[in-house]
């Protein structure tokens, strides 16, 4: 369950907002997931993501006036090899378990209205909580359907 502090999470907390990053037990280089909880957003860019995934996600509080300037982005060939994916629930609540790399249970925690997870690498499975949960999932594609994308893991 969420008890916090473990030898596999790490913190991150500065003017940017507060982070939770866990981290694999078999091998504590990789990054399995990182959260962010609705009320840590600050009004500063907060990275979610390391930039070194494929996925990028920020989280900010924006203020009425603030305008980005028009841009787009410019094509770059990049080889993804995972997919990775993040959640964002925006009513109601989901449990999250979250596999290691061996498949065993790393973490659990339950993701609230305004709480966004990433997803990096290892499995999860969700269980609703609520009824009438809304969330949105996003993933790396492209999509090559459901065979050649998942793998059952034993619970």
């Amino acid at each position: 369950k969420d008890n916090g502090f473990d030898s596999h999470t790490r913190f991150r907390f500065n003017r940017n907002g507060f982070m939770k990053h866990i981290y694999s037990k078999i091998n504590p280089n990789k990054l399995i997931l990182s959260l962010m909880r609705y009320n840590d957003i600050s009004k500063y860019r907060t990275d979610i993501c390391p930039d070194d995934e494929y996925l990028q996600i920020s989280g900010r509080k924006l203020e009425r006036g603030l305008k980005v300037k028009a841009h787009k982005h410019t094509p770059i060939e990049r080889k993804i090899d995972i997919t990775q994916e993040a959640w964002v629930v925006f009513e109601g609540c989901i449990k999250g378990t979250f596999y290691d790399l061996d498949d065993s249970i790393l973490y659990e925690t339950d993701i609230r209205k305004g709480d966004i997870i990433v997803l990096f690498r290892g499995g999860h499975s969700l269980e609703v909580l609520d009824d009438d949960t809304i969330f949105y999932e996003f993933k790396t594609g492209p999509y090559l359907g459901i065979g050649a994308d998942k793998e059952a893991i034993n619970e």
